[in-house]
């Protein structure tokens, strides 16, 4: 019997030709319409990807196009592996075309590659590697394939409303070895009258925004998860240190969001625990329409701290500095035990194909499963490698497909062989 790293070897060329076929869609959201509630493109990437489930010879079901399932055995299902096929915006900078994969050496490059089309990939194909090489499993295993999270997951709220999730799920939308905790998160929406410059910057809220463009001078910064600003340089803030006059709503911002500091300190903030760290604050959208500056924040604050609290400090602030709330969401941390069964076998599958110490890790909040109890991240992104996600030239490699879907594969057996 084929070895699975064998069997996936095989399988190379097939699997960067689907990852292409999927990067090809550009499923970022869309305007809603009948039978695509996130957009057509959404809906079509989730189509190519439950028919590849299909052909495979898996049980598939469409949840109306939020999202889909893929069932690879007739058990009643014990392990998800939650992947999501929207993506974020293509944004500037880019060598080449982000919506035609390009290979630069073992480089896959475009959007989605690595989030979360690469890993979506991997995890089917980690299931054909059990089913095909006949490996017998003692317990179901569905694959979920989502079409919102870079926008709220409203998918998945629907997906639960009208399905039951297995009682372990991980998604490979974060990093090895685990991630078993995240920091809470809060989106703040505040605008006011204004009627200054025209101001162009941000086109979601959890990116450091790019580029500012201010009455047609261009403000650029490097684009960033808003999760680790640090990595990037915001425009809006940029524009905000160089301004001079007396805008009462700029110089209010100026204050409260200096350039280059990202834990919200002069907002009140500036927060942080032992576990997770420091939080993150980022004012990463700003734009005037309709008479009125609009704006939006982005913060990711610690296991230690409530939603409640922070919103109440962050929107009084604005308050104070002439700003109307339009709204202010939010998710409390989130914890999941690195002593559990399930855990413990993920870091030992971790440890057994790459020959690393698994640990669990906290990052800054926003993994798919950030709303799942019980839940947590496991890949697709190896240590000490920037893949450029939510950025230009987001990539993956092949090695790193392969690896990927080997890891999941026996992640498949290790927990309900």
């Amino acid at each position: 019997m084929s070895s699975i790293s064998e069997y996936l070897a095989s399988k190379k060329d097939e699997m960067t030709a689907f990852l292409g076929e999927l990067v090809a869609v550009p499923s970022v959201q869309g305007e809603a319409g009948e039978g695509a509630p996130f957009g057509k493109e959404p809906a079509r990437a989730l189509d190519i990807m439950l028919k590849k489930c299909s052909e495979a010879g898996f049980a598939v079901e469409n949840v109306e196009n939020y999202a889909g399932s893929a069932d690879i055995n007739s058990l009643e299902p014990e392990l998800a592996i939650l992947s999501h096929l929207d993506v974020v915006p293509e944004g500037s900078g880019w060598k080449g075309d982000p919506f035609v994969m390009r290979r630069e050496g073992d480089k896959l490059i475009g959007r989605g590659t690595i989030d979360d089309k690469g890993p979506a990939v991997a995890a089917l194909y980690a299931a054909k590697a059990v089913k095909d090489l006949g490996i017998s499993l003692k317990k179901g295993v569905r694959l979920i394939f989502g079409t919102n999270e870079e926008n709220g997951s409203a998918d998945m709220a629907y997906y639960r409303s009208k399905k039951k999730l297995p009682p372990m799920v991980f998604t490979p939308d974060g990093e090895y070895p685990v991630i078993n905790a995240e920091k809470g998160m809060l989106r703040v929406y505040f605008s006011a009258p204004f009627w200054g410059a025209d101001i162009a910057a941000g086109t979601v809220i959890n990116a450091v925004p790019q580029t500012c463009i201010v009455d047609g001078l261009e403000f650029t910064g490097r684009s960033a998860h808003a999760s680790t600003p640090e990595k990037g340089e915001n425009a809006v803030t940029k524009f905000l240190s160089e301004c001079e006059g007396d805008d009462v709503l700029i110089s209010g911002l100026k204050k409260l969001f200096p350039h280059g500091e990202t834990d919200g300190k002069s907002c009140g903030l500036g927060l942080s625990d032992d576990i997770s760290g420091k939080m993150t604050c980022v004012l990463s959208m700003l734009n005037t329409e309709n008479g009125r500056l609009n704006g939006g924040i982005d913060i990711r604050f610690p296991l230690d701290r409530t939603k409640a609290e922070i919103s109440g400090i962050i929107c009084g602030k604005l308050a104070e500095a002439g700003f109307d709330i339009d709204s202010c969401e939010g998710v409390e941390p989130h914890c999941t035990d690195e002593n559990s069964t399930f855990v413990r076998t993920l870091l030992k599958t971790y440890e057994k194909v790459t020959g690393d110490k698994g640990r669990c890790i906290a990052i800054g909040g926003g993994t798919y499963v950030h709303e799942i109890e019980g839940g947590v991240a496991f890949g697709a992104e190896f240590p000490g490698t920037d893949h450029n996600m939510h950025s230009p030239e987001e990539f993956i490699t092949v090695e790193e497909l392969l690896k990927n879907a080997e890891i999941m594969a026996e992640a498949i057996i290790g927990i309900c062989g």
